[in-house]
């Protein structure tokens, strides 16, 4: 048996929460096409008969500019204290930049082992990723990066062979979690955050990252129905009414797509009742932050 613990890291957005799901085998982590959506290094565990791998999540890399800014920045970093093997993913489909260059300077005082994985190799003709894969070799070779490694989260494309190479890394040791455990985030969380998903997905741009949720109750009732009461907290007043929708739409357009994806994580009918609340400046106020599960309480 091997087993370890992998970190994946890198700037927001770059597919991070895709390849997780893509190598769990199941949506494990909830996934939006804007920036930080991950806010905690979440572990998801894929147990096979002759290995166990932990994979953390990480939020995305950036200049924070808030309270829950610098948690973010600072679980991001925090895991690669923790790991056997770390995945730095970027995509091929835009050129590094300073966000990366900042990510791999941080690299050089890590002494665990860094995959290089290119992402999005679906979006480049295979001689542009040729010639893209030539610079990304040099950066590898210039921060002595331990292999590089093109593939599709989106696609499972090359997904088997980064198993492969994420597995030679990685030594005899014992099996940390049970064979049916893919995370160790509680049902309440997971809930909170396929809610924050779709409101990720249904709401503007300047919504989604003043967006907290809580889960107040789960409760399973006589007739099988599980009742699910969850808060969402949002920064302004106009946010409250962005997320209402006239006559409601949008809250219920928010449950109805949450209910689907909360019924199948529970196996069961669920009745979901979702109540929006005004928390101005939430991010900025470390109550607020201990309340939503951002800042340890210690």
């Amino acid at each position: 048996m091997k087993s370890g613990f992998v970190a994946i890291i890198g700037r927001p957005n770059v597919g991070k929460s895709t390849l997780l799901n893509r190598l769990i085998g199941e949506k494990v982590v909830i996934m939006s096409d804007k920036p930080q959506t991950t806010r905690n290094s979440i572990k998801c565990i894929l147990t096979e008969k002759d290995f166990q791998i932990v994979f953390l999540d990480t939020p995305g890399i950036h200049k924070p500019k808030n309270k829950l800014g610098e948690y973010m920045v600072k679980a991001a970093y925090g895991t690669l204290e923790e790991v056997d093997a770390v995945l730095f993913m970027t995509e091929c489909d835009k050129k590094m930049g300073p966000g990366d260059e900042y990510i791999l300077e941080s690299l050089k005082e890590v002494e665990t082992p860094v995959i290089l994985v290119i992402n999005k190799v679906d979006q480049l003709s295979k001689e542009a990723l040729a010639e893209r894969m030539t610079l990304y070799q040099e950066w590898a070779d210039t921060y002595h990066l331990d292999e590089v490694i093109p593939i599709s989260a989106k696609e499972g494309e090359n997904v088997d062979r980064l198993l492969q190479v994420v597995l030679s890394h990685l030594e005899e040791g014992p099996q940390y979690f049970p064979d049916d455990m893919i995370t160790e985030q509680p049902e309440r969380v997971i809930i909170a955050e396929l809610i924050r998903e779709k409101i990720l997905k249904n709401t503007y741009d300047e919504v989604p990252h003043g967006i907290a949720v809580e889960v107040d109750q789960v409760k399973e009732r006589d007739n099988g129905v599980v009742y699910v009461q969850a808060t969402i907290y949002c920064e302004k007043k106009s946010h409250k009414h962005i997320i209402i929708g006239n006559n409601g739409q949008m809250l219920k357009k928010v449950g109805s797509e949450a209910r689907m994806d909360v019924q199948a994580l529970l196996g069961a009918p669920v009745f979901l009742d979702l109540w929006v609340k005004v928390n101005e400046d939430w991010r900025n106020k470390s109550k607020s932050l201990n309340q939503f599960g951002y800042v340890s309480e210690s």
